[in-house]
């Protein structure tokens, strides 16, 4: 294993790790960062660090000595072992994480008893989830039970079993591959963005150690051995004097301030704080807190909390934290009483005007020349998001897991047992339907004997992700600001839904001669967001090659993912007034709607004025889909339409 100490630079991360193995109840460590930059690496090298423990010889729970409650009490004895690091696989079943019925012995000695899962392993020790934005929701879910409550409780298969699972939870992320949900978010204690260095000597040092460790492994660790010691020792000495620690009146006060400062919500990140700033202080060997053991904590525990959107970027800004410092100084030397909170600027000192703030030209409609050079405006800033309505594709789909449409799921909640559907054995329907034969069928000992007719199949039902498409006409017809403006508060709304339900989501945008994907397929809602903020309007209406290239998006997605259903959203007024078929404008439009035909389509109709053509009609009849105005696009509105598509 690569030495923690040999780890070149993240020193915020290396110092959120280490401060967790002081306190353990901060709650864990979320590493956000690009792929490549030793994120596992550090946090496997962590497991070495951690002092032994003591546990109850022969118990499979790691409880305490002494403890009670455990499934495997009594206990006879004590032994000493090292802490564990657990690693939960991003496709994982629940069988594996919180146990299950003891097959073997269920067929071998016609007892049920319990066969534990990774949450009891990983009790007292530390708990990894690498990828952890990709973690199926059923897991999350049980996850954040164990988190919250420190026990896992498991009600299935006739067992019933309640243990203890307190473990260090360390999970790592791309941001590019999607977002973490609140809930899973807000139970890391401390969060830590990495990347990679961009100074050359920085990357010569990491080249030549990563060499030097897969050319002699055992050599280059024994080079580290004695400063990863000298680490496990100062995490050792700092346990032992975390209890001594005193955590000052005025320490308390200004940790309340800068919480309030920043409107974090909840009293989660005040707690944090000051675990963190007491663990810190330890870790320093100080016997009090002080104003610098806080501005540690206050960095790596508030940047996730900050978020109060998903498309809010994470982090804190210097002068923000340096203003909120000054502010909770004042409150450090007050003495106890009431308080009329944080001022309304906040940190920064101002209000907040939000991302692209400012005003923006009015576009103006684009010439009616070849549509070659369409004329380059930003688009206008959103109109306000509205919260979107659950939107169905109709049918029972079996895509992954998510929260938008039925699904036969492989995964998820067990709500009958088959002969022919299903996805694995339903072990407790299979015993059922062989027990009433055993004397038939001679059994004279322990064991069941058991034949193909009475294997039954486990029938799982939950929800499924979808992929939503958007195809926004971004030509000139379609540059006025009120009509822009609602389009893309629309797509905003959406796009927070997708979110929170784990879609899929897309853009594709046409003007000019052309059509153009502005955004990929993504669940990443922060990169969809900025690609609509950089969104141009402006030229002639290419309708035929926008509805071709949703297609060929939606052929590729289907090449990679042939489960997750579709559903396109096309914004339009319906005039096609260029095209790259080289015929007619308009038929070739209709031709090319007929290759969505197959597809679940809503045509937003952006048409505006007292005389209205009509033309997005005609759009949605070619492709078999429903039709709403633009100023009829609300959520209940438009949630029953996709419903009816």
């Amino acid at each position: 294993m690569f030495p923690f100490s040999a780890v070149v630079g993240h020193d915020d991360l290396r110092l959120a790790l280490l401060l967790n193995a002081v306190h353990p109840g901060i709650g864990g460590v979320l590493v956000r960062g690009e792929k490549g930059t030793a994120k596992s690496t550090i946090v496997r090298a962590l497991a070495a660090l951690l002092p032994e423990l003591d546990v109850s010889r022969d118990c499979r729970f790691g409880c305490v000595p002494g403890t009670t409650d455990c499934p495997d009490a009594p206990h006879e004895g004590v032994q000493r072992r090292p802490a564990k690091l657990v690693e939960l696989p991003v496709g994982a079943t629940e069988d594996r994480l919180v146990g299950s019925l003891d097959l073997e012995k269920a067929l071998t000695e016609g007892v049920r008893a319990f066969q534990p899962g990774l949450l009891a392993a990983a009790h007292r020790g530390v708990l990894y989830v690498d990828e952890v934005n990709l973690l199926h929701d059923h897991l999350v879910d049980l996850l954040l039970d164990a988190a919250a409550m420190g026990r896992a409780h498991v009600e299935r298969e006739g067992v019933s079993i309640s243990h203890a699972a307190q473990f260090l939870l360390v999970g790592t992320m791309n941001p590019e591959e999607g977002e973490l949900r609140p809930q899973l978010l807000d139970r890391f204690g401390l969060t830590v963005s990495v990347k990679a260095a961009r100074d050359v000597g920085v990357r010569t040092e990491v080249i030549r150690r990563r060499l030097a460790y897969e050319a002699a492994p055992a050599t280059f660790a024994g080079r580290w051995a004695d400063e990863d010691a000298r680490l496990k020792q100062q995490i050792t000495n700092a346990r032992a004097n975390l209890s001594r620690v005193s955590l000052p009146d005025s320490e308390l006060r200004r940790i309340a301030a800068v919480c309030a400062a920043f409107e974090v919500d909840g009293m989660r990140a005040d707690l944090v704080v000051a675990r963190t700033a007491t663990a810190h202080a330890a870790w320093r060997g100080a016997e009090s807190v002080e104003e610098s053991d806080v501005e540690v904590a206050v960095r790596l525990a508030l940047p996730h909390r900050r978020r109060r959107d998903p498309f809010d970027e994470p982090g804190i800004e210097e002068q923000q934290l340096e203003d909120a410092m000054r502010q909770a100084a004042e409150h450090a030397q007050e003495p106890d009483g009431p308080d009329d909170g944080p001022d309304d600027d906040g940190p920064d000192g101002g209000p907040d005007d939000g991302p692209g703030g400012g005003d923006l030209p009015e576009p103006q409609e684009g010439p009616a020349g070849n549509g070659n050079a369409p004329q380059d405006r930003p688009a206008p800033e959103p109109a306000p998001a509205f919260k979107a309505r659950l939107m169905e594709v109709p049918g029972v789909g079996e895509g992954a897991p998510g929260k938008r449409s039925r699904a036969r799921a492989r995964t998820g909640r067990v709500v009958r047992s088959s002969t022919v559907d299903g996805t694995g054995l339903h072990l407790v329907d299979t015993l059922t339907t062989a027990a009433p034969h055993q004397a038939a069928r001679g059994r004279t000992g322990p064991g069941l004997v058991l034949t193909g007719t009475d294997l039954r199949r486990a029938v799982r039902e939950g929800k499924e992700s979808n992929l939503v498409l958007f195809v926004v006409d971004a030509s000139g017809s379609m540059a006025a600001r009120q009509r822009m403006s609602a389009v893309s508060g629309a797509v905003i709304s959406l796009l927070r839904d997708a979110y929170q339900r784990r879609d899929k989501v897309g853009v594709v945008t046409f003007r000019g001669s052309q059509a153009e994907v502005a955004l990929p397929p993504t669940t990443s809602v922060d990169a969809a967001a900025a690609r609509l903020r950089k969104m141009r309007t402006g030229g002639r209406t290419p309708l035929a090659d926008g509805l071709l290239k949703a297609h060929r998006v939606l052929e590729v997605e289907h090449l990679r993912d042939p489960r997750k259903r579709p559903l396109v959203v096309l914004l339009t007024d319906g005039r096609a007034t260029s095209s790259g078929l080289g015929g007619d404008p308009a038929a070739d439009a209709i031709k090319a709607a007929g290759l969505l035909a197959q597809t679940a389509v809503v045509v937003v109709d952006c048409e505006q004025g007292h005389v209205r053509l009509g033309l997005a009609q005609k759009v949605a009849d070619a492709l078999r889909g429903a039709c709403v105005r633009l100023e009829e696009l609300s959520a209940d509105h438009l949630a029953g339409v996709v419903r009816a598509a």
